[in-house]
């Protein structure tokens, strides 16, 4: 693929392409959507399901913890760092196959083939591989993902595609725990067809854009140099205290939730008893619940907020709600129980996603840079990813060992830390 590089800048100039004005057919709003299903479904039955039973196959139940934590870190750390360069080469490829197949389809290849490598590795340091060339390869995919709908959508369109697509997570979650229960007696295909999933849906989107994906312009774009690589990583929270406070609100919120995804598989088998066949249909029944509550809070806490003009109340509300949910998770000792906390955690977080999305966007730093911009906030998503499967071994370790109380209970705690930091935003009411 050929990248726009070379070219000296040139500021006078048009957008590197031109705004689409036509709107946007239903087969390619079907076509994204479909896309971000297959992306999603692709990177998340890892997080929430095989990524942990793949570790538990290869590795003593005491070391189990710690080696899923190694593997899950290293690939959020890459995905947090490959998210905004990839979106960057991205609106910089000057091919005839446009700016952002080339992403998408190539992407996805990649993060099969990681997949594979997962799949059928035998030990930590090849899953730790694997996962990471999964992880770059699909976070290429949904980094140009992310930039179609600016791309291809007219901007009066751009607010109900930006739902339909956004319904998209919610839904993988649905089926990624269903497809980990139907191919839970060969954990190869539990990941492997996940992948193929959303590769094919990644064709059939390159198939029916292909006239609307234009290359970039050349000049249209600093020379991507060492110094816009760091750039990719920074807004000053001197100049934009707005957007660096919405930044670590959003951190602390997401710290509290990947306690809940990333450690769900082992709770229910350690403090609940179930074994590794019937885990995978446990997960699958808590995943439905909370993505139900998660829809529902979504839609409550968007009409609301919109009605209301008000954003910060309902991102305190919400952050609260998870931290309620999180405790309760801490105290569970019934899958009944759990069910209830994962409701609560569900709705909370819906109307969480719903409103701080809402925020995030009134406090962007430069509308002219708002991909770079958003790029940004994406880590404070990520990065707690990474994090918590660093810092959760020591918090399970606390006392006699499997100590999940201390670990969903640390989770609350960051939750409430980011419903205060929220607050501080001035611009936003």
């Amino acid at each position: 693929m050929a990248l726009s590089h070379d070219a000296p800048l040139d500021r006078t100039a048009a957008p590197s392409v031109e705004p689409p004005q036509q709107p946007a057919p239903a087969k390619l709003v079907a076509a994204l959507a479909f896309a971000q299903f297959g992306a999603y479904l692709a990177v998340l039955t890892p997080v929430m399901v095989t990524l942990a039973l793949r570790v538990n196959q290869i590795v003593p139940e005491g070391d189990r913890g710690t080696a899923l934590g190694q593997v899950l870190s290293v690939g959020a750390l890459l995905a947090m760092l490959g998210n905004p360069v990839f979106g960057a080469l991205s609106d910089r490829t000057t091919s005839r196959l446009g700016r952002r197949r080339p992403w998408l389809l190539g992407g996805m290849a990649a993060g099969l083939a990681g997949l594979l490598v997962v799949a059928l590795g035998g030990s930590v340091p090849v899953l730790m591989l694997g996962w990471a060339l999964a992880q770059l390869g699909i976070n290429a995919t949904l980094a140009a993902l992310t930039s179609c709908i600016p791309d291809l959508i007219p901007e009066r369109q751009q607010a109900r595609v930006s739902g339909a697509v956004g319904m998209m997570l919610s839904l993988s979650m649905i089926a990624g725990s269903a497809l980990a229960q139907v191919f839970s007696g060969s954990l190869a295909l539990a990941f492997l067809v996940p992948g193929a999933i959303g590769f094919a849906a990644v064709a059939v989107l390159a198939v029916v854009m292909k006239d609307r994906d234009r290359p970039a312009r050349a000049g249209a774009f600093e020379p991507y140099s060492v110094r816009e690589f760091l750039r990719s990583f920074w807004v000053s929270p001197r100049r934009h205290p707005d957007f660096a406070w919405n930044f670590a609100g959003r951190f602390l919120v997401f710290t509290g939730a990947a306690c809940v995804t990333s450690y769900s598989v082992y709770f229910l088998m350690d403090r609940m008893g179930f074994d590794g066949d019937e885990v995978t249909d446990k997960v699958f029944q808590g995943t439905l619940v909370m993505v139900a509550a998660t829809v529902a809070g979504s839609l409550v806490g968007g009409q609301l907020s919109d009605r209301s003009g008000r954003r910060k109340p309902y991102v305190l509300v919400s952050s609260l709600g998870m931290a309620i949910g999180l405790a309760v998770v801490a105290s569970a000792h019934t899958f009944g129980m759990y069910l209830v906390a994962m409701v609560v955690f569900g709705f909370s977080e819906g109307l969480y996603l719903s409103v701080d999305m809402a925020l995030a966007a009134a406090v962007l730093p430069n509308p002219e840079e708002s991909a770079k911009d958003m790029g940004v906030l994406n880590i404070g998503n990520a990065l707690p990813q990474s994090l918590v499967p660093i810092i959760a071994p020591a918090l399970l370790a606390i006392g006699a060992g499997g100590n999940y109380s201390a670990l969903f209970l640390f989770g609350a705690v960051a939750a409430v830390l980011g419903a205060l930091a929220v607050q501080f935003v001035r611009s936003v009411k």
